[in-house]
């Protein structure tokens, strides 16, 4: 007698597919961040935080799908930071879960709460209170990495952004420690990952996530924030009139810095001018050009290259002095 074929679960049949129809798009981007930055070590426990959204959604279910495959072991503990959603909201992210099986731990704060009672940059003292308690958290549970669901599109928008608004570049790390708790890091394995594959992979599954929950833009805009919606539109619109290769160029630079270009740049919190070492670099250069003999091989080629010069001096001899 035939074997029957073993009928998968919904969550089992979105996983395959993560390495099946997904699997560029998804899986191997996802994979080539964790090994690409050294996201995850052996004996890593990680908090997966989940917000509810698209990104953190399909972040836990890569994530669920690696830890059953990951060459060594590390341990995984899902959160669902509640900083104060309405009960459809909240439900819809406890729907998403159980579709995805998702074991995750839902922890209510009184964020929102308290950031919709200032009258000056609620959406700040929002998004440093929801860091906060992810930090405090993860610590309680023994974690000793925090992952957040952000993607590349997030990355470039972020150095635009940045550049635009601020007058500094700086781009959004892969991973970086963090600065109040001991031995902890924020690690971004959707680095690589870009949003329109994760839009695709909710649509084209007939999947329904989270947009914006927060009670104070939701009455204003369901969507992005103004400035980050600006700049995907900037971004789209250099894509299509000024170079079709921009996201990748702005992606790229933030990994092709020359220091030795720039007038000034921090370090450590230590600021570094160019003026700083500029004589010494100088004087360094004129001496590779003396016993490299670059100035003589440089007239001899332009000699070869070039008609003799014509000079009009007549303007010097009526007017100098």
């Amino acid at each position: 007698m035939a074997n029957k074929k073993k009928t998968l679960t919904r969550a089992q049949e979105l996983e395959r597919l993560l390495t099946t129809s997904y699997r560029t798009a998804l899986w191997h981007r996802f994979a080539k961040a964790c090994k690409s930055y050294e996201l995850l070590s052996p004996g890593d426990k990680v908090c997966v935080c989940i917000s509810g959204g698209k990104d953190s959604m399909v972040m836990a279910l890569l994530f669920k799908h690696l830890h059953r495959y990951s060459d060594f072991p590390f341990d995984l503990k899902y959160v669902v930071m509640n900083p104060g959603y309405n009960k459809a909201n909240l439900e819809l992210i406890k729907e998403n879960l159980r579709t995805l099986e998702i074991p995750a731990v839902i922890v209510d704060t009184d964020i929102f709460e308290i950031a919709n009672s200032v009258s000056e940059s609620p959406c700040y003292l929002c998004a440093k209170m929801r860091r906060g308690a992810l930090y405090r958290i993860a610590k309680m549970w023994g974690c000793n990495k925090i992952a957040l669901g952000h993607h590349y599109d997030d990355v470039i928008e972020t150095t635009l952004m940045n550049m635009l608004n601020s007058g500094s570049f700086q781009t959004m790390l892969p991973k970086l420690p963090s600065t109040n708790y001991d031995g902890m890091e924020v690690i971004r394995p959707m680095y690589l990952i870009r949003e329109k594959d994760v839009v695709d992979f909710q649509n084209t599954n007939g999947l329904r996530f989270l947009r914006c929950a927060c009670r104070f833009t939701e009455e204003k805009d369901l969507n992005e924030s103004g400035q980050r919606k600006k700049t995907k539109a900037l971004i789209a619109w250099l894509k299509e009139n000024y170079n079709p290769l921009v996201e990748k160029n702005i992606f790229k630079a933030a990994a092709n810095v020359q220091l030795d270009k720039l007038v000034g740049y921090f370090e450590g919190g230590v600021e570094h001018s160019f003026l700083s070492d500029y004589e010494e670099n100088k004087q360094k250069q004129y001496q590779k050009i003396k016993e490299s003999g670059a100035e003589e091989k440089a007239i001899e080629k332009a000699e070869k290259e070039h008609r003799e010069f014509r000079i009009d001096d007549s303007l010097e001899k009526e007017f100098g002095e």
